[in-house]
């Protein structure tokens, strides 16, 4: 009798996640350390289960720095059409986007920046460049005609 009251549409509402879901906000960007070192400025953003061709990294208006991402769409549909007979039951997950902007200080090496992922961490390296030499302290001679 449990199984007829809590089954079917009544289980979603007793079991299901708080409306709205607490991972939609985090879905529109994503975690981001930014670290700088002496020689250079490094960015390491989370992108679970997104590889090299699902990441998108380019300098726009001369130093905002913009990172765009998502999961690749058509291998789960072909995914999803060779399981006809699989019954989802939820689907969460969805396609996992995000975008980021960061703007970048002016003392960068915009032609020289790196970026990898591993193991669902984007890490972005952007070199800085070489602070100008101080002046020495030069003594300089003073001359008088007395």
């Amino acid at each position: 009798m449990a199984d007829l009251f809590f089954g079917g549409p009544f289980r979603r509402i007793l079991y299901g996640r708080p409306f709205p879901p607490d991972w939609a906000s985090a879905s529109a960007t994503a975690a981001m350390d930014w670290v700088e070192t002496p020689t250079s400025h490094v960015l390491r953003i989370n992108v679970p289960g997104l590889g090299k061709d699902d990441v998108k990294v380019q300098v726009e208006d001369g130093n905002v720095l913009t990172v765009r991402g998502a999961a690749p769409h058509a291998a789960a549909e072909k995914e999803r059409e060779r399981e006809k007979e699989v019954v989802w039951h939820v689907a969460e997950r969805g396609r996992p986007e995000f975008a980021r902007e960061v703007a970048l200080p002016a003392e960068v090496r915009v032609e020289q920046i790196r970026a990898s992922v591993d193991n669902g961490v984007l890490t972005v390296v952007v070199p800085k460049e070489p602070a100008p030499a101080r002046p020495r302290t030069r003594p300089i001679a003073v001359s008088s005609k007395l």
